[in-house]
């Protein structure tokens, strides 16, 4: 008489969850596999024996030893039974699961505790979207949607409909006479600086760099191959006697020096332009927030003076003035750069949204962009207004810098304090600020260079003065 093999128990211990049972029923035999107690060629036990041992329906064991078999973890042979195939020894060990694990039944992992958000943000460079009304703006995105839907990305000659109202738009805010053609849209101002850096041929030259400066700038020069060269910038922005003539580019912020906040005066502008055009160099007029002006009138735009049109190139961009959620921003290179520029964006294939840009053309010709700026002006100014006072009742004597435009002033900080430590600590009482040490480039001495760089754009009058005092006590403690 043939001599059969004793039935295999296998003892499982079913997950305690809210999978279905056939999930766990496959899930208790891989955990087998993991801890060596199955191995590849080893028989299962019969459906019918193991749903007797679980107290089960067969049909819910039949189910799993599909499912196994389906993961590749078993194999299956008329007269063999079901047999644990080669290599589940090492999927199981690798964590691989038989079924994909559904939304809330998700296994238990250890997560990293979630930083708290700061009660007040005042991260330079972000404006408060909030201001925008919202009228206007889903006028503007319902104009977008009924237009005809493109069948391929829009290049550097696209959205014509925005280069239409942006020439307009720059010819009454920043004194820039340009046609719609020379406009070039790009998704953000880092795509603007890559795009010149290649199509100016920068890569391996000497770009001069206000010092303290913008340094994601700074990073994206780097990242395309120039060199930027620090420039000590003082109270009145970029002083042009410090250029060299082999600097093939300088990047400014004439504007509103980021971060320090001074506005280039009329005269070195002007010494810029004859230097550029003695040279041959290339200037870079970042313009991130010219439109908020408060105690000053604004200055045109470095393109709009004499000479600007050939040795400027302009960037604007619409995440100061809007939001930075809508990744537009907009390039005037002088004329001999132009197809240069639309080749080297071409080459890159960096496109912006043609239904984000249709929207943003509307809001702008239908004058929403000009109520919301007036609206956006009136609020800063407020807020600016209220920080600043509320420093200066707190903080005696305390310098602030770069108070007359933008969204961000400047605290300094008393000789000796540690401006990284200073903002780590406010971080940590909810206030978030950037040490201005951290705008300099790795190889400045920045021992006398230390404050606190304070957006108030989001910041609520109301909310000013104890703001003030949180900073105020830490001043205090430096």
């Amino acid at each position: 008489m043939a001599r059969h093999a004793p039935e295999l128990h296998l003892a499982l211990q079913l997950p305690a969850d809210d999978s279905p049972l056939r999930q766990r029923i496959a899930a208790a035999v891989i955990e087998q596999i993991r801890l060596g107690r199955l191995g590849p060629g080893d028989a299962l036990p019969s459906t019918r024996s193991l749903a007797a041992e679980l107290a089960v329906a067969r049909s819910s064991v039949v189910d799993a030893y599909d499912e196994l078999a389906a993961a590749g973890y078993t194999t299956a042979q008329l007269g063999s039974g079901t047999r644990i195939a080669a290599g589940a020894d090492v999927a199981a060990h690798a964590g691989a699961a038989s079924h994909v694990t559904p939304s809330g039944v998700t296994p238990a992992v250890r997560r990293a505790p979630r930083e708290q958000s700061p009660v007040w943000d005042l991260m330079p460079g972000h404006p408060d979207p909030g201001l925008i009304s919202t009228t206007d703006w889903r006028r503007a995105w319902r104009a977008a949607a009924v237009a005809p839907i493109s069948s391929a990305a829009a290049g550097p000659h696209g959205h014509p409909e925005l280069r239409h109202a942006l020439a307009g738009h720059l010819r009454r805010t920043r004194g820039i006479v340009a046609d719609p053609s020379e406009l070039i849209i790009v998704p953000g101002v880092a795509s603007a600086l890559r795009t010149v850096t290649a199509a100016a041929g920068l890569a391996g030259c000497d770009v001069a760099f206000e010092e303290p400066g913008y340094d994601e700038a700074r990073r994206v020069f780097e990242m395309s191959g120039a060199r930027p060269r620090a420039v000590a910038v003082d109270g009145d922005g970029l002083d042009p006697a410090t250029l060299r003539d082999s600097d093939a580019g300088v990047y400014c912020t004439p504007a509103h020096q980021y971060p320090l906040g001074a506005r280039l005066p009329v005269p070195r502008r002007a010494r810029l332009v004859q230097w550029a055009d003695r040279t041959g160099s290339l200037l870079i007029e970042d313009d991130y927030d010219g439109e908020f002006r408060y105690d000053v009138s604004a200055l045109p735009a470095l393109r709009g003076i004499d000479g600007g049109r050939d040795h400027v190139a302009y960037i604007g961009t619409a995440s100061k003035v809007l939001t930075p959620a809508l990744r537009v921003a907009w390039l005037l290179p002088p004329p001999r750069l132009h197809d240069a520029v639309a080749d080297a964006l071409e080459a890159s294939g960096e496109s912006v949204c043609t239904v984000t840009t249709l929207a943003l053309a509307r809001f702008i010709e239908s004058g929403a962009l000009t109520r919301h700026l007036a609206r956006a002006a009136r609020t800063y100014s407020a807020r600016r207004s209220a920080l600043v006072n509320a420093l200066r009742r707190r903080c005696a004597g305390v310098r602030l810098e770069g108070v007359e435009a933008g969204l961000h002033l400047v605290v300094r900080l008393p000789d000796g304090a540690d401006d990284l430590a200073a903002a780590a600590t406010l971080r940590d009482r909810g206030v978030t600020v950037s040490p201005l040490s951290g705008f300099f480039s790795d190889s400045s001495d920045v021992a006398a260079a230390h404050g606190l760089v304070c957006g108030y754009s989001r910041l609520p009058e109301t909310q000013a003065d104890a703001v003030a005092e949180i900073i105020a006590d830490e001043i205090r403690r430096q």
